[in-house]
């Protein structure tokens, strides 16, 4: 992918069917940043914290400069109704050169259990894939989070295997199982 793939055009909003948008953050997301932050399940699987409206607003900048910077993409993932919160999901780690990103995602808690979440990284999938010209996107989760597997597998992530001792979380290092799924992997059988 040729720099300034992403950032030659302001970044897009997506529908995710008729249950919820994805949209670039803006500065009034702040207080309900801080009101999901104070979740203690995405406290346990996020070192990133935002524990005033002035931590959320510096974290809201950081994930808006990373489309014009093209390093990460971010998006608010809120209900296509009434733009409440519903979650976080971006493509971090971008290398344009080799096309390649990581899948990462985070539901309010009363947005989980009900396919929001899968349907969210199905669609940006999608997005980054047919749109972006991205060949390779990988999801990685820790192994003591079976509800992020579910994710990763409903959405077509397949297995790739555990790198041991491979992300710190709140409550020390953890191995993270990985999954990755290719631009033409609904063309080619499972292996």
């Amino acid at each position: 992918m040729p720099a300034g793939a992403l950032s030659a055009a302001p970044q897009p909003t997506i529908a995710v069917q008729a249950i919820a948008l994805l949209r670039p953050w803006i500065l009034d997301d702040a207080a309900a940043v801080v009101e999901a932050f104070d979740d203690p399940a995405i406290r346990r699987w996020h070192v990133a914290r935002a524990d005033s409206i002035d931590e959320a607003l510096e974290l809201i900048a950081r994930w808006q400069s990373g489309w014009a910077k093209e390093s990460e993409c971010n998006w608010a993932v809120v209900d296509p109704d009434d733009e409440v919160l519903l979650g976080r999901i971006a493509l971090k780690g971008l290398n344009l050169l080799d096309a390649t990103a990581e899948v990462a995602y985070w539901m309010c808690p009363t947005s989980r259990g009900r396919g929001v979440c899968t349907q969210a990284v199905v669609t940006l999938s999608q997005w980054a894939f047919r749109c972006a010209g991205f060949h390779r996107l990988e999801l990685d989760h820790s192994t003591s989070n079976p509800a992020s597997c579910r994710v990763a597998v409903k959405s077509g992530f397949r297995a790739e295997g555990i790198r041991r001792g491979a992300a710190l979380h709140a409550d020390g290092w953890h191995d993270m199982h990985v999954h990755a799924r290719l631009s033409d992997d609904d063309a080619r059988p499972e292996t």
